[in-house]
């Protein structure tokens, strides 16, 4: 999908350190089922964004966190991908929206973004989904209200981390969907303008 100027550019960042996450195969499922037409690159460096400290900022970004800025500016729309730790998201995606959510930069604000998450738990990773959807209002940012929340997650993907569940890989696809007309219908109406 694309408008008359461009396709769409969706950043994908899923918030799990861990290279066998779900969190990372549910992403790499997203970019898998995005429309055609529809440009995903994920932003892989949470691990290199430093804790955030007022101090570090004041001195000037550090190579990570400008990356990640630059990768944000450089999309239409975001999707977070999120586990659920202790009833909220990790701390390395907490992090990332603290560093891209800081004045007088605040390259979150007036974005558009997604979420969704898996958890081994019933849950379907709930606290994580909401907490970064809080955090991401709370920055200014325009969510979604639709998301995806896989529970039990390792009945939904294979040995190899690939996402099986036909019923879920609907749901993924709808939801890339949905940002994909959202940011498509805000780049059009900024056109028209």
């Amino acid at each position: 999908m694309t408008t008359a100027s461009h396709p769409i550019r969706l950043l994908g960042i899923a918030g799990s350190l861990r290279a066998a996450s779900f969190n990372r195969a549910l992403l790499r499922a997203a970019v898998e089922l995005a429309p055609s037409g529809v440009e995903i690159t994920t932003f892989d460096e949470l691990g290199a964004l430093p804790l955030y400290d007022g101090d570090v900022e004041a001195t000037g970004d550090p190579v990570a966190v400008s990356s990640l800025r630059a990768a944000i500016d450089a999309s239409d729309a975001v999707l977070f991908v999120t586990p659920e730790y202790n009833d909220g998201t990790s701390a390395a995606l907490k992090n990332a929206i603290d560093w891209a959510s800081r004045p007088p930069r605040r390259t979150l604000a007036g974005r558009l973004a997604a979420v969704m998450g898996a958890s081994v738990t019933p849950g379907g990773a709930r606290g994580g989904i909401e907490s970064v959807k809080r955090s991401l209002r709370r920055a200014g940012t325009e969510v979604l209200d639709e998301q995806v929340g896989i529970a039990s997650a390792p009945d939904a993907f294979d040995a190899e981390l690939r996402l099986t569940d036909p019923l879920i890989r609907a749901e993924v696809a709808g939801l890339v969907a949905s940002l994909v007309a959202r940011a498509s219908a805000g780049l059009e109406q900024a056109i028209a303008a």
